[in-house]
């Protein structure tokens, strides 16, 4: 499938049909079938599947448009996954990295295409029995201590990031980039509430219980499981936010995102980032996650108020940054929009862990 009438303009801004091709043939060889689709799955940086003869590729790029500064960085995702390539950590296989912003107008890198299955509105069929459910959870959180138990230095990442104060800097960051959503946003609507959450986490950031390679955006719908049973988990995605620092940052997003019986429903302008089917009879719940966490890296969980506030502070900023771009004509995304509620609606959540309203 070409862009050729798919999306019309805006599948336009971000491929040069023509200009890929030809870096193509220049870095991988002629051939006679080339085909790209739009995977519009995500909703950060943008992803095209090309079938570039035989092979299966996926070229990742930033979306178009002035974005905020340090988000989409994808060369900076190509990086750790190709430092990652001969390591425990399952990551697809990278191809090329392109830092020639004249073929497509930015800087984008090129990987293998993996096969499988990715969980986000529901469960594949064959998974739907109480142990592969079990196994499931398992596997993802075994893929999670697999990435915090790399040597960091021995791949080569020893310079990937500042983990001291890092998770100070993970509120200051976030504040930065809802600061900027906010230049354009607030003609729209403003969000006070997101002022209360920022003072509380400021005020209660604790230390690093240790320092490891963070991947930044690691839950459910990040990762892939292979095709058969039972469940395997064979590739991470979306390392664009990774850098070294506190472990339990990247607990506390899987977490936000995993639903357990009894909570209550997900904020209903993003609730096409929450399933909820992990509620169902076999799925581990989130302090049995934790459990196997604590057991496999040796690294206490604490401060639960602290790390899923933080999560839902940071999607409540990924949300405004959505709802910018979309006031700016610079996204096609549906989810966008409907960010002018779901913004107020994830400050309120936030509130209520911070509260004490929704437990571990």
């Amino acid at each position: 499938m070409s862009g050729e009438g798919e999306e019309g303009a805006y599948f336009s801004r971000i491929v040069d049909e023509g200009s890929l091709a030809s870096y193509f043939e220049r870095e991988l060889g002629s051939v006679e079938e080339y085909r790209i689709e739009h995977h519009q799955e995500g909703h950060s940086n943008e992803t095209l599947f090309v079938e570039w003869g035989e092979r299966d590729l996926v070229v990742r790029r930033p979306p178009p448009g002035e974005t905020a500064d340090t988000a989409h960085d994808v060369l900076r995702e190509y990086r750790v996954m190709d430092a990652l390539q001969d390591t425990p950590v399952r990551v697809p296989p990278t191809v090329l990295a392109c830092e020639d912003e004249s073929i497509l107008d930015c800087e984008f890198y090129v990987m293998e295409r993996v096969a499988g299955s990715v969980l986000r509105e529901t469960e594949p069929d064959r998974f739907a029995t109480p142990e592969h459910r079990q196994r499931i959870g398992e596997e993802l959180i075994d893929g999670l201590c697999e990435i915090h138990a790399i040597d960091h230095e021995a791949v080569g990442l020893g310079e990937f990031g500042h983990p001291e104060g890092f998770t100070e800097r993970q509120v200051r960051r976030w504040s930065e980039q809802l600061t900027w959503a906010f230049d354009v946003t607030t003609d729209e609507r403003e969000v006070p509430e997101l002022y209360d959450v920022m003072e509380w986490l400021t005020a209660n950031a604790p230390d690093a219980p240790t320092h490891t390679l963070v991947q930044g955006d690691y839950k459910l719908d990040n990762v892939m499981f292979a095709p058969g049973t039972p469940p395997e988990l064979v590739a991470v995605f979306d390392w664009e936010l990774s850098t070294l620092g506190n472990p339990l940052v990247d607990l506390g997003w899987l977490l936000s995102y995993w639903w357990d019986e009894g909570d209550p429903d997900p904020p209903a302008a993003t609730d096409s980032l929450n399933a909820t089917f992990m509620t169902r009879e076999g799925y581990p719940t989130r302090e049995e996650l934790v459990e196997r966490y604590e057991e496999r890296t040796g690294i206490e969980y604490e401060h639960d108020r602290f790390y899923r506030a933080l999560a839902v502070y940071k999607l409540a900023g990924l949300g405004e940054m959505f709802f910018r771009r979309y006031l700016e004509g610079n996204a096609d995304d549906p989810l966008y929009p409907k960010m002018e509620t779901g913004v107020p609606e994830l400050a309120d959540r936030a509130l209520r862990i911070i509260e004490g309203e929704e437990p571990l």
